[in-house]
């Protein structure tokens, strides 16, 4: 079994309590998806912030695809 986590491109649709964000992909035959995901490390040290409507890479947990981690915002 695979364990290896999966990297999408998404944007940020709400901004929900706790760090958290809800993020859209697009899932195959390009219907969207709704994730949601907290802030890495390297994003929240350098003090960047996230607002409704920008467009980030997120890493997918393995165990599961509903859940992520916002690695880099585009």
């Amino acid at each position: 079994m695979n364990h290896e986590s999966r990297i999408v491109e998404g944007t940020v649709i709400a901004q929900l309590p706790s760090g958290l964000y809800a993020v859209a992909i697009a899932g195959p035959q390009r219907e969207q998806a709704q994730v949601v995901a907290h802030i890495g490390g390297g994003v929240d040290r350098n003090f960047i912030r996230l607002l409704v409507g920008d467009r980030v890479l997120l890493e997918l947990m393995p165990r599961d695809r509903t859940r992520g981690r916002v690695t880099k915002k585009l």
